[in-house]
């Protein structure tokens, strides 16, 4: 199924976020299509982390509305979203620093039923261990071999990996990351590119990247964002040939000199 022809998963309709006076959404439409990554791109201040508050409800609108597989989603807080097949990483790893991987990617598995999440009192065995999904993921995220390590002494790449990964175990329709690459080398970054390619076959990406060759190379469309408000929307090809867009922040990272 081609991009322009699988059904929309995700819609913003005129999504406002105002802060007093402070006008952080302007009212952003968005269209989001199942199995395709689709990345938000623009300057620091253009609204795309304040735009995935209110796409994942971790913040409230000030106007317009938000439709997730065929639901509307304006009014529900970001706990009903993730048992509907939305799940999130963030700019800063958010990990269970001490626990081992494996436990990690457990915790974030059992977190989508809340009931199995809140029960301290009896062991997670059987089913609450959530054992096959633990183990698929650490296969797909390339940290099998490290499922007994303490999430703080991996490397950063790999942090990041498992961040991931722990969206990934929630079992979502959508996968909103928010500068996953961030403060990785290069080694590491092939490896991110390579698994955020790689998710589209059985979910939904919505990216927040400042790694504009990542950007180019992986995404199916690509929304521009500038003062709050959609600048530009297309394929990489046109967003790479928009004069708007090469004025107001692209130019030299990805015209190679020309402006």
């Amino acid at each position: 199924m081609s991009t322009t022809t699988s059904p929309v998963l995700l819609e913003a309709q005129g999504v406002a976020k105002h802060y007093g006076k402070f006008v952080a959404l302007g009212g952003v439409d968005l269209k989001v299509r199942a199995n395709t990554v689709h990345s938000v791109i623009g300057p620091n201040g253009a609204g795309k982390t304040t735009l995935f508050h209110m796409l994942t409800g971790t913040k409230t609108v000030s106007g317009g509305r938000i439709l997730f597989d065929g639901h509307d989603v304006t009014r529900e807080p970001d706990h009903r979203r993730v048992r509907r097949g939305m799940a999130r990483s963030f700019q800063v790893t958010s990990l269970f620093l001490t626990l081992p991987v494996r436990e990690n990617l457990r915790l974030a598995a059992q977190g989508v039923a809340p009931a199995k999440a809140l029960d301290c009192w009896n062991a997670p065995t059987g089913a609450r261990s959530c054992a096959d999904t633990v183990t698929q993921v650490l296969e797909r995220v390339g940290l099998a071999r490290h499922a007994g390590t303490p999430a703080g002494n991996l490397s950063h790449g790999q942090q990041r990996r498992l961040e991931v990964g722990m969206a990934l175990a929630a079992r979502p329709k959508a996968i909103f990351l928010d500068e996953p690459t961030s403060g990785m080398g290069i080694d590491d970054l092939d490896d991110m590119k390579r698994l955020i390619q790689s998710l589209k076959h059985e979910h939904t990406v919505v990216l927040i990247e400042h790694n504009m060759g990542i950007v180019m190379d992986i995404s199916d469309t690509i929304t521009v964002m500038q003062q709050g408000r959609v600048l530009a929307e297309g394929v990489p090809a046109e967003i790479r040939s928009d004069e708007r867009v090469r004025s107001a922040y692209l130019g030299n990272m990805i015209t190679g000199g020309k402006a």
